[in-house]
């Protein structure tokens, strides 16, 4: 009802009473946050630009590349965006790593960096200058193996053989941090590459081999003969 002058009582506030600290963010609060947290990056880039610290900025169109591969220099004009892998196949004529995946899962494109295991579909050319780089061209050759390709030979790890130069690779980075592996170890060393064909017993007995620990040493014994002929 109304006061005795006919004008309606005053509508009380909902937060009337309310200790202000205590209520929530306001939509116009949050839209004044997220402006201002918006426009930090853009503030942070003008800070740097006046120091003097702008970023380099390379490509869209080709750049000079150079990359130490295997202890040699290998220099090419490639864009930004071409991935070591491509690197090593279509500009250098290293085709060991395979391109299979090309989304960094199966492990055929395994490279050494650095003396570190890394899959080359998935690290820019570029990022790769001023890296040590090591492909399985660069373990050995036919005349002289590595003791991993020579132990992948006597334990007959490979049938198709495309995902055996990823697997040398990545067991002799294995090997090189774990020189004295248990069967388990070399299961979860080796698992971030994969073969189609289900070559793993070989691929492990191989790595185990290598490190004088078990495998064929020496020559290929009956079974890996066996299976070589019934692998073509």
């Amino acid at each position: 009802m109304g006061d005795e002058d006919g004008r309606r009582p005053r509508r009380t506030s909902r937060n009337s009473g309310r200790n202000p600290s205590s209520r929530g963010v306001s939509r116009r609060d949050f839209l004044k946050i997220g402006g201002i947290a918006a426009s930090v990056p853009l503030v942070g880039t003008k800070l740097a630009g006046a120091a003097g610290t702008d970023p380099a900025v390379l490509g869209p169109g080709k750049v000079p590349v150079a990359l130490t591969i295997n202890g040699r220099r290998y220099s090419a004009e490639l864009e930004p965006r071409v991935t070591l892998l491509d690197a090593l196949r279509n500009s250098f004529d290293l085709t060991g790593a395979k391109r299979v995946c090309d989304r960094g899962t199966c492990g055929a494109c395994t490279v050494l960096m650095d003396g570190k295991a890394v899959y080359s579909c998935s690290v820019l050319a570029i990022e790769a200058q001023r890296h040590q780089i090591t492909t399985v061209e660069g373990l050995g050759d036919p005349g002289k193996l590595h003791p991993v390709q020579k132990a992948f030979w006597d334990n007959d790890a490979q049938q198709c053989g495309f995902c055996t130069p990823g697997f040398v690779v990545a067991t002799k980075a294995f090997l090189d941090h774990t020189p004295n592996p248990t069967p388990e170890q070399v299961r979860k060393g080796l698992c971030g590459n994969l073969c189609r064909c289900g070559t793993y017993v070989g691929v492990r007995a191989a790595a185990l081999q290598a490190v004088g620990v078990g495998g064929s040493p020496g020559k290929r014994g009956a079974a890996a003969e066996e299976g070589g002929r019934r692998n073509g």
